[in-house]
């Protein structure tokens, strides 16, 4: 495994919670209808939109968890106000995926799709931050099927709803368009540290052209 990085700003600079949330010990579960069954056989990993080479990109499970293996050091925010400190999360980082399966330049926005249909859908530039990654491991154990098995997204500067469970692609879009929960009421950006939990305190430009 490879080494945890410092989180983002340091340490001092999450001493104090965002706005509206409370330390969290244990790790709730939270999601919205059943966990799938995992069959290793059948899971795919798929990029597909408006990709460079204007080509679909594939991998199996096993193809993908041989990609190069990295920690990040970093707190979980839930839009339902608990704050979960300090975690270890391993796998895959975002950035990965993009290097080896390049956006097209018009490229501005993605939508990560889930289990069941599930999405949401991240500026290119909280996709490609640095401490983004699909996570396999939790702390140094796999994750639990409840927690996302076989693979969930973490982006830590952003509410946890960003990141599914469950993840099986991601789509590259020219232009923005709202995933699941974005859809239903919460917020298209979903950033914890301006407390942007619902889709009335949007400004302008914060979600799709109408």
């Amino acid at each position: 495994m490879g080494q945890p990085v410092e989180r983002e700003g340091g340490a001092a600079a999450h001493s104090e919670l965002p706005p509206g949330q409370r330390v969290q010990r244990g790790w709730p579960v939270t999601h919205y209808g059943p966990v799938p069954k995992f069959r290793p056989e059948r899971w795919e990993f798929r990029v597909f939109g408006a990709t460079a080479d204007g080509e679909k990109h594939c991998w199996t499970h096993e193809e993908f968890t041989a990609l190069p293996y990295k920690t990040v050091l970093a707190d979980l925010h839930c839009v339902t106000k608990f704050s979960m400190l300090g975690a270890e999360w391993g796998g895959i980082p975002a950035r990965t995926i993009l290097e080896i399966a390049p956006p097209a330049p018009a490229v501005t926005h993605v939508m990560v799709w889930a289990e069941y249909g599930f999405s949401s859908n991240l500026r290119l530039a909280d996709f490609a931050s640095e401490r983004a990654i699909f996570a396999t491991h939790k702390d140094g154990e796999l994750l639990t099927a409840e927690h996302g098995f076989p693979l969930r997204l973490v982006v830590p500067h952003l509410y946890a709803w960003k990141g599914p469970k469950w993840v099986r692609g991601v789509e590259y879009m020219t232009a923005d368009r709202r995933g699941f929960w974005e859809e239903r009421g919460y917020h298209n950006i979903g950033d914890p540290w301006k407390e942007q939990r619902y889709s009335y305190q949007e400004e302008p430009g914060d979600g799709p052209e109408l």
